[in-house]
């Protein structure tokens, strides 16, 4: 099949591109960047240089295909330190860009790497944009097939915890405790995502992944096994705590503002209400494989 994937070679990005590759399938992969036109040839795919912020790039990119993989990130909108940038508001144009170019192409099957928390029209801080995102793509008209691939924390989120447990000596969070909540490696993503190329596309889907579920104590404990800090806690701190603390060193107010309401809709399990109705089968990476990238990644830094 043809099949165009946005997003680059991301961490997902990569693997789904070799992936797709390996199984016979002629894939196109779409990236902002020139520099990754060589990475991309070289795993065997084809590159189409162009922006998410261009419909008409997207909709003559998507042209032919007989599946389109759609994914919108912070990064490909602005810097997390800028100031001026509305992240939300940027990035719910992305998802009007991907109904105009699909509507315009003629493809009837997506894939929309969307995100937990997407069912939420509030309560889930920053990732209201997937949310937005979500209902645009369900605009588009009935025969185009859509599968919204809904994922969970990312571990390698937890790479951020580096500076602060090098600084003050353990991972601090406006939740923290023994309540067990689902993290996902963008392996598991991608696995996802191919084996949702193979099977039958109809109507609207919805499909959690998730690698493992474990607690935020069981997280700092198996870090500091892993780097050398086996006394390492996740301390809790109040949210204006933490959100003076991210817009003292220069965040966007909205990006703050809105992590610190995502990460208390997590220590409430608000977040996670709709992923327990709709509970996947676990992935293969677990929180025991990823403490090795963390560690490697602390001792680098």
């Amino acid at each position: 099949m043809n099949i165009v994937l946005t997003g680059s070679l991301g961490n997902i990005g990569r693997p789904l591109t070799q992936e797709l590759v390996q199984k016979g399938h002629a894939v196109t992969v779409i990236s902002s960047s020139t520099k990754r036109q060589k990475d991309i040839e070289a795993l065997g795919a084809k590159a189409a240089i162009g922006i998410m912020q261009d419909p008409a790039f997207l909709s003559d990119a998507f042209k032919g295909a007989d599946i389109v993989y759609l994914m919108e990130t912070m990064e490909a909108v602005g810097d997390m330190f800028d100031k001026d940038v509305d992240f939300i508001e940027s990035i719910t144009q992305i998802g009007r860009n991907y109904k105009q170019a699909v509507a315009g192409s003629g493809v009837k099957k997506v894939i929309h790497l969307s995100s937990i928390g997407a069912h939420m029209a509030e309560g889930n801080g920053i990732l209201l944009f997937h949310h937005n995102v979500e209902n645009i793509l369900q605009q588009l008209p009935g025969d185009v097939a859509i599968k919204f691939i809904r994922p969970v924390g990312f571990f390698d989120n937890l790479l951020s915890f580096i500076r602060t447990i090098k600084n003050k000596g353990a991972i601090i969070s406006n939740y923290g405790g023994d309540q067990k909540e689902p993290w996902v490696s963008p392996l598991d993503i991608a696995a996802v995502v191919a084996e949702e190329v193979d099977l039958p596309f109809e109507g609207r889907k919805i499909r959690y992944v998730a690698s493992d579920e474990v607690s935020p104590n069981e997280i700092a404990r198996a870090i500091g096994e892993a780097i050398g800090k086996p006394d390492l806690a996740w301390s809790v701190i109040p949210d204006e705590q933490v959100l003076n603390g991210w817009l003292s060193i220069g965040f966007n107010a909205q990006v703050a503002k809105g992590f610190v309401a995502l990460q208390a809709s997590q220590g409430t399990g608000l977040l996670y209400e709709d992923y327990y109705r709709h509970r996947p089968v676990l992935g293969k990476v677990k929180l025991k494989d990823f403490v090795t990238t963390f560690a490697a990644a602390f001792h680098q830094e």
